[in-house]
């Protein structure tokens, strides 16, 4: 009897002690579990990173395929005219998109302008040729980008009439060299569209580029203007 009862304890106690052991040796498994528990909270916290980086973003405007244009304008004199006048480029080719969170406030990292720097025309032949080639070097660098960190004028939510003046501050990139300029203009507000007009200048030094030196020229402005014409409708 006591044999017998002796080996029922034993066949008990190793009933009992097998769960253990056997998840002693499915420690990998738990392992895993923990990662699959980590990859599941990453995810989860991506997902809120993008789903609040969508609520931030209260308005998105983008240019419209008509109604844009950019120009450049300084003052020169040309051999055998006694007065100076303004040398004007324009361009149409423009794209980009204006991001704002619901505080008003621009979002730059998806907010920006791209303008095609070899589309510049004027009314002569020769001085296209030269801003294109030696002044703007369109074939290495074809692209003048800006990107509005802050603006002033525009607000929550968009007014479906009316006008008001309007401030920018925005980082603009010429030839690879970027400076922080401040655009000026007007924006006429409506039914989902901002339209209007704004413009800066700066000095050749300021972009580090070379002030033109030609024979045909008598003298140019070491200011240039760089005015845009946008139009902007509201994206659903």
């Amino acid at each position: 009897m006591k044999i017998d009862s002796i080996a029922r304890i034993a066949a008990s106690i190793a009933f009992m002690t097998a769960p253990v052991f056997a998840c002693s040796r499915g420690e990998p498994e738990v392992a895993y579990a923990g990662s699959t528990t980590s990859q599941s909270a990453t995810v989860s916290s991506e997902g809120q990173r993008s789903s609040a980086a969508v609520k931030g973003e209260a308005l998105r405007l983008v240019l419209a395929s008509s109604g844009n244009a950019a120009r450049y304008r300084v003052r020169e004199q040309l051999v055998g005219h006694d007065l100076q006048n303004d040398a004007v480029g324009e361009t149409k080719s423009l794209t980009g998109a204006l991001s704002i969170d619901s505080a008003g406030k621009v979002i730059p990292s998806t907010s920006k302008f791209t303008l095609d720097a070899g589309t510049f025309v004027s009314d002569r032949d020769r001085r296209d040729g030269y801003v294109r080639g030696r002044l703007l070097e369109s074939d290495s660098y074809p692209t003048i980008t800006l990107v509005p960190t802050q603006i002033t004028g525009v607000s929550l939510p968009l007014p479906k009439s009316g006008s008001a003046p309007i401030e920018m501050v925005a980082n603009l990139t010429v030839r690879g060299v970027t400076k922080p300029t401040i655009w000026k203009g007007t924006a006429t507000f409506g039914d989902g569209t901002v339209s209007g007009s704004a413009s800066t200048a700066f000095t050749f030094d300021d972009m580090q580029l070379e002030q033109p030196r030609v024979p045909v020229l008598l003298s140019v402005a070491d200011t240039i203007k760089l005015e845009i014409d946008f139009n902007l409708m509201r994206q659903r």
